[in-house]
């Protein structure tokens, strides 16, 4: 894992050194092993230049070069001097920088050693060069990996740049008549002086819409996201072009009246879990050491129970909260489950009790996000990866376990409002629904978020399975952003339609089944905005690097071809998964309550951070910055502090949205905000 910067000028001056150095320097925390930057001629006249750790560029250097690419190394394969990067490709004129991993890159190099290539290092950069040397953009889809990376291609005066099908490492970009330049993080690209500043008033509509904005949008108009399985190309007179090079293909599996035999459930089970034993083998490849997150779940437990199975003793990280702050939520007590997983694993088990200094931590949590996301459970990975470092370096993680197998209570709800349907109009007008308006929407214990979900259940179940699935994804309707928006904010966003992309993703997927649709979904925006998003950032902001073996290729795959009523059974999520993990994992873990990934957000906006929500969302505050009604904002903090509705996702919300004002709006240079 690693950082990467580039900025290409388009407008006749030469590449500056120093700004190369400081936007490599300002991604440090991902990648503090080296640094390397390379100054190149792309019209040819011009040898390259290059600068290593502690070796600055010499006088003059930048002088009638064009292109500057830098890197921040962590080193995880290949530990030597051989697998340095910037890296230059055979001919020793095109260069790659990279962050990510190849996990077939032993395949890969095998193919190309078959067509002569020869090697100078192990590592999975050398063969990432080569191939791009080789193939071009071709060789994209060729790759088993999480990755970002940008190639120049000398020959052909062209950028490549691609991302991996998931979206599990980031890539961001800004293409202005000046200059084209990209980054692993946008805070690298705002170290540009002349980059425009301009707010996106429509990514922060979305943000306000889902926690978080799609790709390809930021806060920032000049700043884009390149999307998930996409390569961008850039040419040397600055035309740019997007393509897909792959998608995840949801495939019906053959039915009656087809001449393939479908296999049995236990034959799908056995076939799964197969899968997942092959992805986290490849997963394993490391030359620095690895553990395993274990929060006592079916997803986390099944990585650490199949690196167990090759012979591992995996050194483990599981959290817990305090009794004051599990009160308040229903953050699961994870430590409970893990330890069934100790006592059945050979695993090197660490337990750590959370007790955050909240106040301290979220304005540094917020900085290293880069883009606005307000889900508490990024302070809970932060603080996980601050403690594995002393010990570890990469960490694999059972994220996109519920993307790939159906295992939100979104999916589920889908099909409750089916049968919420079925009870006479009349009841659910005159019974039902009262009676969920009189209930609390919030408390403590089993009620914290049930009456919230059941509230959301009802109101949308009357839509199309289309509309209703949005607005389960959503946090605030047309009607309450109406209320909530200062009058210029409503006038500037206009009629733009916050689901835009969602929208355009689900005519994508129309023929398939609601449970593939919803996973497509969720797939190529929720996964790579959200979750994706916050823990490459968490995790690299400690210089740990981790990977989530269930968007491997071959389970990935394997699952995108499963009958989709295996994923959703009856009310049971993840059906499939949970057969597949039978015989393998204690049965108190696969069968246990769903216990999602979080933080105890409601605690610490009832106690540690009450006085800073009172400062930062004061009505001053609210009126100054000019985005929001000062009395709407007021009346949903009052309404979450009453109990009356349960609100404290939209509470953290407008906290996150005025800290990041301060730390990446109000600023030339960002830093954590100052409360």
């Amino acid at each position: 894992m690693c950082g990467i910067v580039g900025i290409w000028r388009k407008d006749g001056t030469s590449a500056d050194p120093d700004l190369l150095a400081r936007m490599t320097a300002m991604l440090a925390h991902r990648g503090p092993d080296d640094e390397g930057a390379v100054l190149l001629d792309t019209s040819g006249s011009r040898p390259s230049v290059e600068s290593r750790k502690g070796i600055p560029f010499p006088p003059e250097a930048g002088r009638g070069r064009d292109l500057g690419l830098g890197h921040r190394r962590l080193a995880i394969i290949d530990l030597s001097d051989a697998a340095r990067q910037p890296m230059p490709a055979h001919d020793g004129r095109s260069w790659l920088v990279f962050n990510g991993e190849i996990y077939n890159f032993r395949e890969l190099r095998a193919r190309l050693e078959a067509e002569g290539g020869r090697f100078a290092g192990s590592g999975d950069t050398e063969v990432l060069a080569r191939l791009l040397a080789r193939y071009g953009a071709d060789a994209v889809p060729m790759l088993n990996g999480i990755f970002a990376f940008a190639f120049y291609d000398a020959p052909g005066r062209k950028l490549l740049l691609a991302r991996d099908m998931f979206g599990v490492k980031p890539l961001y970009y800004a293409n202005t008549p000046r200059f084209f330049a990209f980054a692993s993080e946008f805070k690298a690209l705002l170290a540009i002086p002349d980059l425009p500043r301009d707010l996106d008033l429509r990514a922060l509509d979305q943000y306000m819409t889902f926690l978080w904005s799609p790709d390809p949008r930021t806060m920032f108009k000049s700043v884009r996201r390149l999307p998930p399985g996409h390569v961008m190309t850039v040419g040397r007179g600055g035309s740019v072009s997007l393509r897909e090079y792959c998608d995840l293909r949801l495939e019906e599996p053959p039915g009656e009246g087809r001449a393939e035999r479908r296999p049995s459930e236990n034959e799908y089970a056995e076939g799964t879990w197969r899968a997942l034993e092959s992805s986290v083998r490849r997963e394993m490849v490391s030359d620095a050491p690895l553990g395993a997150f274990l929060s006592g779940g079916i997803d986390s437990t099944a990585i650490v129970a199949a690196m167990a199975a090759s012979g591992a003793k995996p050194t483990t990280y599981t959290v817990g909260f305090s009794a004051k702050d599990l009160s308040y939520d229903i953050v699961p007590d994870d430590v409970r489950y893990a330890r069934l997983a100790a006592k059945r694993f050979p695993i090197a088990y660490n337990e750590i009790l959370l007790e955050p200094k909240v106040t301290e931590t979220l304005p540094k949590v917020i900085y290293h996000m880069d883009d606005p996301v307000a889900d508490p459970a990024a302070i809970s990975a932060y603080l996980i990866c601050r403690e594995a470092r002393a010990e570890l370096k990469v960490l694999l993680s059972g994220m996109g376990g519920d993307e790939i197998f159906a295992g939100y209570p979104r999916h589920l709800a889908v099909k409750l409002a089916d049968v919420y349907n079925l009870i006479p109009a009349f009841v659910r007008a005159s019974i039902i629904r009262p009676i969920l308006r009189r209930l609390p929407g919030a408390g403590r214990g089993f009620w914290v978020g049930t009456t919230r979900n059941a509230k959301k259940l009802e109101k949308a179940a009357h839509l199309p399975f289309e509309e209703r699935y949005l607005a389960y994804l959503s946090y605030h309707d047309g009607a309450s952003k109406s209320r909530l928006y200062a009058p210029d904010l409503r006038d500037a966003i206009g009629d733009f339609d916050a689901f835009e992309q969602h929208r355009a993703f689900l005519a994508q997927s129309a023929g398939l089944d609601r449970i593939n649709r919803m996973i497509h979904l969720d797939c190529k925006t929720f996964l790579p905005c959200l979750n994706l998003t916050y823990m490459d950032k968490m995790s690299m902001a400690n210089s740990v690097e981790v990977r989530v073996p269930f968007l491997n290729r071959d389970i990935a795959g394997y699952a995108a071809g499963l009958p989709p009523e295996l994923k959703l059974k009856g009310w049971t999520r993840k059906y499939i998964l949970k057969r597949a993990a039978e015989g393998h994992l204690p049965e108190e873990i696969i069968w246990r309550r769903k216990a999602g990934f979080g933080a105890p957000a409601r605690a610490w906006l009832a106690n540690e951070l009450r006085e800073l929500v009172d400062d930062v969302l004061s009505a001053d505050v609210v009126r100054r910055r000019g985005f929001f009604d000062p009395e709407a904002v007021r009346a949903i903090v009052e309404t979450h502090r009453s109990g009356r509705e349960d609100l404290h996702l939209q509470v953290w919300q407008l906290l996150t949205i005025e800290l990041w004002m301060r730390t990446f709006a109000d600023r030339k240079d960002p830093q954590p905000a100052a409360i």
